[in-house]
């Protein structure tokens, strides 16, 4: 004979919740041995919910704050790289040219001014460079390629010459075909934007780097072999080239040292999002943090209970007369 089934009579409604809140704790537990927070944070948190979402809200913040200073410093050091490199590709030039005008070797000149044109098409290089999609000596118009060919630029400051009655004239049309608003450098070599509103921005046409291709420019057609007859004629023009670029340099060690000080305000700013955000981090684990090594420890004893309570289920599940009379 048996007895009639435990759920109806022996097992009460109350011995079935009790199982049933055990695995629910359970998985709570679990999930906070796991992440090592509370899973319920209202009834964890009560009153300072409001606390623990204004801590979150600020920790978010601090992670967009911290993408945006990474992608001014990932422009600021690929902009620092390609001046560097221009830098290093052009100086010296402007001494090989003066000593070569001073000693009249034509060879040395000729050198030179070859050398001069293959650093001109460097410097356009380096400053058509790009950070993702955007151009970064294109000022505003970040989509336009900034310059076009340096072959179209020495052409147009030969005509420059070609056309010059004089030294002097010559010098009148280059600073106004580099420097006046609507000259040639503005309206047909410079592809993109005159200026920029991201002042961390170097443009291909700030004032440093103008005064080095025009310098360059000269220096280029300065070779005695195939130089205009106002170069040959004049030689001052030539020197005249050599004394831009050394000016250009200069300007460009400036140029460089400001965006450097950028770089190094960058990284303090970096350094006070750590702090803050260790500041709210350690904050918002005060207030709903759960030790995982406690949590793990009443994981232990949840499952315990849990594997009681299936053993009491099966055992009067499966009591009989004969069972209850031993």
């Amino acid at each position: 004979m048996r007895i009639p089934p435990p759920a109806s009579h022996i097992i009460s409604p109350a011995f079935g919740q009790t199982v049933a809140s055990l695995r629910e704790s359970i998985t709570r537990t679990a999930q906070e041995a796991t992440t090592g927070r509370y899973s319920d944070l209202t009834a964890q948190l009560s009153g300072r919910i409001g606390t623990a979402m204004l801590s979150q809200k600020a920790v978010e913040d601090i992670g967009l704050r911290r993408e945006q200073v990474s992608l001014r410093e990932g422009r600021l050091e690929v902009t620092q790289r390609s001046l560097t490199l221009i830098n290093e590709r052009v100086t010296g030039l402007d001494t090989k040219m003066r000593d070569a005008l001073i000693s009249q070797d034509e060879r040395l000149q000729g050198l030179t001014a070859r050398d001069a044109e293959a650093a001109l098409g460097q410097v356009f290089n380096l400053l058509n460079v790009r950070f993702g999609e955007r151009f970064l000596f294109a000022g505003d118009a970040t989509d336009t390629q900034p310059l076009g060919s340096p072959g179209d630029l020495l052409a147009a400051i030969r005509s420059l010459a070609d056309v010059a009655v004089s030294a002097t004239d010559f010098a009148v049309a280059l600073e106004t075909y580099f420097n006046a608003p609507g000259g040639g450098w503005q309206t047909s070599a410079l592809r993109s934007a005159i200026d920029a509103s991201d002042p961390d921005a170097v443009t291909a046409n700030d004032a440093s780097i103008v005064k080095l291709i025009s310098g360059l420019a000269v220096m280029a057609l300065s070779d005695p072999a195939s130089s205009p007859a106002l170069f040959k004629a004049n030689p001052d023009i030539s020197m005249a080239g050599a004394e831009q670029v050394s000016a250009g340099l200069s300007d460009l060690t400036n140029l460089r040292a400001d965006r450097g000080v950028t770089q190094s305000q960058i990284e303090m700013e970096k350094a006070s999002l750590d702090i803050e955000e260790t500041i709210f981090t350690k904050e918002l684990n005060n207030l709903w943090g759960r030790d995982q090594y406690e949590a793990a420890s009443a994981l232990k004893q949840l499952e315990t209970a849990l594997e009681a309570s299936y053993m009491l289920t099966s055992r009067l599940s499966s009591l009989s007369l004969l069972n209850f009379l031993r």
